[in-house]
This record gives C-alpha cells, structure tokens and sequence, in this order.
C-alpha cells in the first residue's frame, strides 16, 4: 500500500489553512486588547486590524529579530546532530521508522495475499 498523494496535499492545504487562520485570530486578539487597554491608561487611540497585524510585525522585527530564536532553545539543530551521531545504526533506524508512521499511513511490512487465493 503507498501514501496517498491526494491525502498528502490535503493535508499541507489544511495546514496553510489553520496557518492563516491563527494569525488572523492573532491579529485579531492584538486588536482589541490594544483597543481595550490602551486608551484607557495611556489616552492613545484605538487601532484597526491591518494596523495591529503591523505592530505584530514591527515587534517582531524590533524585539525578536528576523532570525529563529535566540538563547537556549536557538542550538538545536547542532543539538539533533549530536545527538544523531551518537545513535547506533539501530537506533537511527528506529527513529526513522518512528517519523514515518508520524509523517504518513503506516506501511505493513508483508504484503498479504487476499483472502481465497490459494493456488
């Protein structure tokens, strides 16, 4: 039995989906609790949702950087590949064997014959 492709692009579709969603719903929450907040104790103006979607991205550029994260969390690539090289071949391939069934419809090992023939 093979992946299915079909299913393979649905999935990647439903993700960017969820993906768009979640920084609509973002920008969204940003909104109204500056909208909330900030005229009441700062006397500042309200704001609208392509303007709070802007400072979302002006904060990330100012504070975050447009790099990944930085600090304890920001090695981990060069963390995984310790920890790969230091896998026996086993172990390698049981990982393996583990991201697959993560990653896609498990494959049996065997292929089995259909019920009836047996010639």
């Amino acid at each position: 039995m093979s992946h299915n492709p079909v299913r393979r692009i649905l999935k990647l579709i439903l993700f960017v989906l969820l993906g768009i969603c979640l920084l609509a719903l973002f920008g969204w929450v940003v909104m109204s609790l500056w909208n909330w907040l900030m005229p009441v104790l700062f006397g500042l103006k309200t704001i609208g949702y392509w303007q709070a979607f802007g400072l979302i991205i002006l904060c990330r550029l100012l504070f975050g950087g447009i790099g990944g994260p930085k600090g304890p969390g920001g090695n981990w690539r060069r963390r995984n590949r310790e920890r790969w090289e230091q896998m026996t071949p086993e172990e390698r391939e049981k990982f393996r064997q583990g991201m697959r069934g993560c990653w896609r419809d498990p494959q049996p090992s065997e292929p089995t014959a259909p019920a009836g023939s047996g010639s």
